[in-house]
């Protein structure tokens, strides 16, 4: 199915298909020219294994540099993913975390210049410079290792226009908070392997549950204070996507469900997948 076919096909429906910030539908892939196994999942919109990943040409404000598919092809594998940092569960910081734990092995392990790790934001409008790098800080990534990029479209348009169109992720912007669902398999920031809350780039004892308040257990979507939210009156379902692509541009993995405790890829899976391609 054509990505905008699907996409088209799912506005149709409204809402109703993307409740908080969601995982995806299960699909199918699979091809000669990856080292995984295509993991089974059912109509996406989205690359999965054994598909090329799109080309893009995304600004890194803060390395100063234009990051494009070909800096990777015929070069190393990259992880990429999606978020934005006013994100008020806990989700997209639960992204970053698993993105980060693969940063941290590939320090310790000595693979950190054969691999690529991108966190595309949906919200340039807010997610400045300034914003991006306070946010490098609190979900304790490292950039001076120099495999990280936080990539930036120029404006909210131009965003939605990779995410949905080129990626095949929707993106649905949401005006008022109360009305955001939420996925039950979210796990609100926290590595679910190890029960710690990643929102701030402190670990701290948390319940694992998304979107959940850990003070009075009502959930609180809209709550922009629980990420630091920049408080402009608007959110974002989406899903919680994270693609694995090999040094040939292919996806060997896509993680639509990245977060789901039941469905999704633990921290110490995704650095063994990403690792197993890394060697190749």
């Amino acid at each position: 199915m054509e990505r905008r076919t699907y996409l088209r096909a799912l506005g149709g429906t409204g809402v109703a298909g993307l409740a908080g910030c969601l995982g995806d539908v299960p699909g199918i892939g699979g091809d000669d020219r990856t080292v995984l196994e295509g993991n089974a999942r059912g109509d996406p919109s989205h690359p999965v294994n054994g598909e090329e990943f799109p080309s893009f040409s995304l600004p890194d404000p803060l390395a100063d540099e234009t990051v494009s598919l070909e800096d990777y092809t015929g070069d190393r594998p990259f992880l990429m993913t999606f978020f934005y940092t006013s994100c008020p569960d806990g989700a997209c910081p639960a992204l970053l975390l698993r993105l980060r734990r693969v940063q941290e092995d590939a320090i310790e392990r000595g693979y950190a210049d054969d691999v690529g790790l991108l966190a595309t934001t949906f919200d340039p409008n807010r997610d400045t410079p300034e914003a991006l790098e306070e946010y490098a800080k609190q979900q304790g990534v490292d950039l001076e290792v120099g495999n990280w990029h936080f990539l930036r479209p120029e404006d909210n348009e131009a965003a939605k226009t990779f995410v949905e169109d080129d990626v095949g992720m929707p993106v649905e912007r949401v005006e008022d908070h109360s009305a955001l669902g939420h996925d039950e398999g979210g796990d609100n920031g926290t590595d679910e392997s190890e029960g710690r809350n990643e929102t701030n780039g402190n670990e701290t004892e948390a319940n694992g549950s998304h979107g959940e308040n850990r003070t009075s257990g009502n959930e609180t979507h809209g709550n922009e204070s629980e990420t630091g939210g920049h408080g402009d009156g608007y959110a974002f379902t989406h899903y919680n996507l994270i693609v694995l692509v090999n040094e040939d541009g292919v996806v060997e993995r896509a993680y639509p469900r990245a977060i789901d405790p039941q469905g999704g890829v633990s921290p110490e899976e995704l650095v063994e997948d990403t690792k197993t391609v890394v060697d190749g």
